[in-house]
């Protein structure tokens, strides 16, 4: 077996135990994302000496202060939304490229907004070499959803937020649905939202995780007395 033959298989391995020690065992257990995420692999997103680590449980370090969510929560954000061919979709952090690219294979058609020019520019190079054509990439500030795109099917935001992003959620389309993990250390959660209509939402907590804050999140108004 040349040395190229054993990485990809350890790369396979390690991408079993991924899907059916860590992911499964939190309760993803839709077959789509399950077969998406043995798909797309999450090794080309990540720097060669990360390489051994890109199926840990861990939130991997990928530059700027930046980290790439773990495997578990991609699964689980991906589940929630049922993301379908014919959704536009923000994504609110491109970091690594890895969840940009995993939306791209299910939607139409994925908005990537990135804070850091660097993190974006490799995410460009990684989705060109997984030929994946889909996805608009941009640099600049999300925090407060991206109007130049809206409306969306479906926003994802990578990092933690203190408060409900209500201006985001009013660039959904109707049946439109938005993730984000709301609240500060100790306690947030992962909500999703879905629009019902022009005028309502309707907003469920999925579970409680902790996630870095996202870049110029916007803060709670602070009283002094």
């Amino acid at each position: 077996m040349t040395l190229t033959a054993k990485i990809l298989d350890t790369h396979e391995a390690a991408r079993f135990n991924m899907i059916e020690q860590q992911i499964r065992t939190w309760e993803v257990l839709d077959p789509v994302v399950l077969a998406l995420l043995d798909k797309v692999p999450r090794e080309n997103f990540v720097e060669k000496s990360q390489q051994g680590l890109a199926f840990a449980d861990v939130e991997l370090p990928i530059g700027q202060g930046q980290t790439m969510l773990s495997p578990k929560l991609e699964g689980r954000i991906l589940q929630a939304l049922s993301v379908k061919k014919t959704d536009k979709v923000l994504l609110v952090g491109t970091g690594s490229g890895y969840l940009t690219a995993l939306l791209a294979t299910l939607a139409s058609h994925v908005h990537a907004v990135e804070i850091h020019p660097e993190l974006s520019k490799i995410a460009k190079k990684r989705l060109q070499q997984q030929n994946i054509h889909n996805v608009t990439l941009y640099v600049g500030d999300a925090a407060n959803g991206f109007a130049s795109a809206a409306p969306y099917d479906v926003i994802v935001f990578t990092g933690s937020l203190p408060l409900h992003p209500s201006a985001a959620e009013k660039m959904l389309n109707p049946g439109g649905r938005m993730f984000a993990v709301v609240g500060e250390m100790p306690i947030m959660q992962a909500t999703l939202t879905q629009r019902m209509s022009e005028g309502a939402c309707r907003k469920e907590t999925l579970f409680e995780t902790c996630l870095p804050p996202l870049v110029n999140a916007p803060q709670a108004t602070k009283f002094e007395f």
